[in-house]
């Protein structure tokens, strides 16, 4: 039986869900149909598709009325100039929040990581009010801990929030929301996991947004992909209801829900209002 203290905190977080969304061509009439305006949607950024289809996206959308946040992937960038000129078509538009990852991409220039990115765009006058940076709660399959931990502690000065990287495991989840906070690193935190996800429909999906980057994309989430297609597997719903002890303390600075959709817009929508309306009875 749930408790009570657990279920508020699933009812806050779940109220404070973002969606990650891939930018293809149908994106934009999935979020239109499927997601109201106060939902905000994150755009990733295409090693493949390139930067412009995640900022012409993101324009998109926020000229419907939503809050966007394009992520800004450091690799894909190839300096401070183009960086200035990207801010300034951003903000343009009104778009305030973007979110700052290394990304999967050669590098383009002049950035190797997000640190690179983060300290010019603070010695461009810091254009953005809403910067959010990743966080590893496992191993990063390319970056050693020691270093992943160095990371975070860089980058806090100049994030607004962390998103943390996929994980099914709630007592990794604990654990490491436990170390982060003691080594003082104080930025608040917004959870990241997957949506429900239908296999047939993210393997199609995966079909569309080119071969090359297919293949990145399903080599990228196999283990995603079978842990959400094994019967009984994995369920936001159990998951969130097990991390929700160490989400609830106080001083855990946990905000919200960074929900990757996989762009399976409308199903990650109708589970999330389910689950609220259930958890309010």
């Amino acid at each position: 039986m749930r408790n009570k203290r657990s279920a508020e905190t699933m009812i806050r977080l779940l109220g404070n869900a973002r969606y990650e969304v891939l930018p293809t061509a149908s994106t934009e009439d999935k979020v239109l149909e499927h997601l109201p305006r106060e939902r905000t949607i994150t755009v990733t950024a295409s090693p493949g598709k390139g930067l412009e289809a995640t900022l012409d996206l993101a324009e998109r959308l926020t000229g419907h009325g939503y809050a966007v946040v394009p992520h800004l992937a450091a690799r894909m960038i190839s300096g401070r100039t183009e960086l200035g000129e990207i801010a300034d078509r951003l903000t343009g538009k009104g778009i305030t929040r973007v979110f700052v990852p290394g990304g999967d991409a050669e590098p383009a220039g002049d950035y190797q990581d997000a640190l690179g990115v983060l300290e010019d765009l603070a010695a461009l006058g810091r254009p953005f009010a809403h910067v959010g940076i990743t966080g590893y709660p496992e191993t990063h399959p390319k970056i050693a801990d020691d270093l992943t931990v160095q990371s975070m502690w860089d980058k806090r000065r100049y994030a607004t929030h962390i998103v943390s990287n996929l994980t099914f495991d709630p007592a990794v989840v604990r654990d490491w929301l436990h170390r982060l906070r003691a080594r003082g690193v104080a930025t608040p935190l917004l959870l990241g996991m997957p949506g429900p996800v239908d296999r047939t429909k993210l393997v199609a999906m995966a079909g569309r947004i080119g071969v090359g980057e297919s293949t990145r994309f399903l080599v990228k989430h196999r283990g995603t992909l079978a842990r959400l297609a094994s019967p009984g597997g994995f369920t936001g719903e159990r998951f969130l209801e097990k991390c929700a002890p160490a989400l609830g303390e106080p001083g855990s600075l946990v905000e919200g829900l960074h929900v990757f959709t996989f762009n399976q817009i409308a199903e990650t929508e109708a589970w999330r209002t389910d689950l609220l309306d259930r958890l309010r009875r």
